[in-house]
């Protein structure tokens, strides 16, 4: 650690303005930009991108090459697999005087596989779990998991990540699942 209580590695590029919290780690050749705000304890994996304004709050790993666009924010104890994209623009093109910033959040306890896309204008919601590969189209309900191109509801999973019922249907609000790994209860919402 630096006398900030955070550490930078030498090759990695943090612009001013952005804030890094205590205990946070950026790796290799990665680029936080201006007013980007970092929690506490964070890791950022080489060559990883956090944009302008993206928000991050404490215990958030993201892996390698992942590309974190102005207009994400992602809340505590979040998982982001390497190569994970976010976008922030439903109709991109070059030049577009009427580009307007659409946001997309990242709930509590989240979990984001590995090459997911995570479209704009999403919320996955606290401790859902986005297998590898996918690209999610719409919200993520709470402990649900989605994989897939679109992703689809696949089951749902426990704080600890186990998986407690595999269904393509949603399931009641209310129901509660018991995961046999840690012993906890998931109340569906």
């Amino acid at each position: 650690m630096t006398e900030n209580n955070f550490f930078v590695h030498p090759s990695a590029f943090v612009e001013e303005e952005a804030e890094i919290g205590e205990g946070s780690k950026i790796w290799h050749q990665a680029q936080i930009r201006t007013k980007a705000k970092l929690g506490k304890n964070c890791i950022i994996g080489k060559a990883s991108f956090i944009d302008i304004e993206v928000k991050i709050g404490d215990n958030v790993k993201v892996q390698n090459f992942v590309s974190v666009y102005h207009g994400v924010e992602v809340e505590d104890d979040v998982f982001i697999g390497p190569h994970a994209c976010f976008t922030n623009d439903m109709f991109p093109r070059s030049v577009n005087p009427d580009w307007k910033l659409v946001r997309t959040y990242v709930k509590k306890g989240a979990s984001i596989g590995a090459n997911s896309t995570i479209v704009c204008g999403t919320t996955l919601n606290e401790y859902c779990m986005v297998g590898a590969g996918s690209v999610v189209t719409k919200d993520v309900p709470a402990f649900a998991l989605v994989y897939g191109n679109p992703a689809k509801l696949r089951g749902y999973v426990c704080y600890c990540g186990s998986i407690l019922r595999k269904t393509n249907e949603p399931l009641p609000q209310g129901t509660k699942l018991n995961c046999d790994k840690c012993g906890k209860k998931v109340i569906i919402k």
